[in-house]
């Protein structure tokens, strides 16, 4: 079992963040990314790769609400709620 990171078409910028999870991890023939990150498999697909390099991804159980922050160095803009942005 792998969780995969994504970038998709939508939100308020552009683009979103999507998160899944693989049970079949990382493909050759979409020549997927593979990290070990504490324990956990992560998949990244080359396209969402491109706009993923450098990202931190980050959990908050804060009074601003819970769940999950990328920080993405790569992001010209984001939306208010973070959940899409622009390159």
């Amino acid at each position: 079992m792998a969780l995969r990171i994504g970038v998709v078409g939508g939100g308020c910028s552009g683009l979103s963040y999507q998160l899944d999870f693989d049970a079949k991890g990382a493909s050759e023939e979409k020549k997927d990314q593979e990290f070990e990150v504490n324990g956990l498999k992560v998949v990244i697909d080359m396209r969402s790769f491109l706009y993923l390099a450098g990202t931190q991804l980050d959990y908050s159980d804060g009074l601003q609400g819970k769940g999950f922050h990328f920080i993405n160095p790569n992001a010209s803009r984001t939306c208010s709620c973070g959940e899409s942005f622009s390159v």
